[in-house]
């Protein structure tokens, strides 16, 4: 039985378009670089998402790239031909075997991706203006005809999410890929309609979102979800504000999204620069404009008590994604009032038994403090 303090975690939840979920908890997307070397989902992927699929209501998927020259990361699966519709939907049917909702992240990584994993080392960005980090390579700056083409391609990996059987995308507007590059006063320096002022670093961003909803309105059969995901801002200088993420979430908030997601660390993370007010980010955004969208938090959330204090703020629905890699069995252990068993560390011998693929094992324990492990 489920400790009654719990009960709004499990209360199901309807989106305006008639998209039900089973509970508040949603599997949130995370890279595990694991995808065959031609970009189908690999048979350890699938079985990672099996594990992970049974007790959430939704799993948003890592992100897939949707261009040629828009890959991240090795071991990232692709979405940007036709050939690729088999493979996504073997992703789609696995996830809602175990009877979650599936949403494939759409993005492309721009200046992020590595030279060696793009055609011919070609890197791309809003702005010739490399990463502040070493050795990042400076990406061309991307033609007006270009920009309307990987506009065009976010739609067409959404009809090929649709045909997979998908229930819906996630654009991938966070973490320093490229919709986020268009956006931020950083990396785009433009002078022409796609850069300059906040409104025209807007363009782009508005621009997939209004194609990904008009593919949705010609393809879709039934009811498919279109969220956002976006970073509140950017360590940088100049670098994307609070006040300017407020614009953003105004701007996305016209447009009829079925959800904005937060992608930050820590649920309680609170502004650096651009409003002066000392809540968490999420729950600034979400009084801006949680009363005409749903806002999905996310962020260190590892016990049952870290998820209903992050629920307590008026949040709807909650993102988990590292702890569901340390404990799959988060969500029915709640359920069943067995919270007090809940894992929150890793052990480092129970990958197998946690059907965590190698890569990411690889990247989890070569990467200092990315999640909490048993000493």
């Amino acid at each position: 039985m489920t400790n009654p303090k719990y009960d709004g975690l499990f209360k199901p939840f309807t989106f305006s378009n008639g998209i039900q979920l089973d509970n508040r908890i949603i599997l949130a997307p995370m890279t595990n670089y694991s995808s065959n070397e031609d970009g189908t989902v690999s048979d350890s992927e699938v079985n990672y998402y099996i594990r992970r699929s049974k007790g959430v209501s939704m799993v948003i998927t890592a992100c897939t790239y949707v261009s040629a020259n828009g890959k991240g990361f090795p071991g990232e699966f692709a979405g940007h031909t036709d050939e690729m519709v088999p493979s996504l939907k073997r992703l789609a049917t696995s996830i809602k075997e175990q009877g979650a909702k599936a949403v494939l992240q759409i993005f492309h990584g721009g200046r992020m991706c590595p030279p060696d994993v793009v055609p011919n080392g070609d890197v791309v960005s809003a702005s010739a203006v490399p990463v502040e980090q070493d050795g990042s390579p400076t990406p061309r700056e991307l033609t007006d005809s270009e920009i309307e083409s990987i506009i065009h391609d976010f739609g067409e990996t959404t009809r090929r999410a649709i045909e997979a059987g998908f229930d819906g995308v996630e654009i991938h507007g966070a973490n320093g890929y490229l919709i986020q590059q268009f956006f931020s006063p950083h990396s785009n320096r433009r002078e022409d309609r796609w850069g300059g002022s906040l409104e025209k670093r807007l363009t782009f961003p508005l621009a997939v979102v209004d194609e990904v909803k008009k593919v949705v309105d010609t393809h879709a059969k039934e009811p498919f979800l279109v969220g956002y995901r976006f970073s509140p801002e950017e360590p940088e200088t100049p670098g994307i504000t609070m006040k300017d993420t407020l614009a953003l979430v105004d701007a996305l908030t016209n447009k009829n999204l079925d959800y904005l997601h937060v992608s930050v660390l820590d649920f309680w993370s609170k502004p650096r620069r651009g409003v002066e007010d000392t809540r968490s980010r999420i729950e600034i955004i979400q009084e801006r404009v949680g009363d005409r969208v749903p806002v999905i938090g996310v962020g260190s959330i590892y016990t049952a008590v870290d998820a209903l204090k992050a629920f307590e703020t008026g949040i709807p629905l909650l993102a988990i994604g590292r702890e569901l890699i340390i404990d799959p069995d988060w969500v029915q252990k709640i359920k069943e009032g067995r919270e007090n068993e809940i894992i929150t560390k890793l052990n480092r011998d129970d990958q197998e038994k946690l059907v965590i693929p190698d890569p990411l094992w690889q990247a989890i324990i070569h990467t200092p403090g990315w999640f909490p492990i048993e000493d």
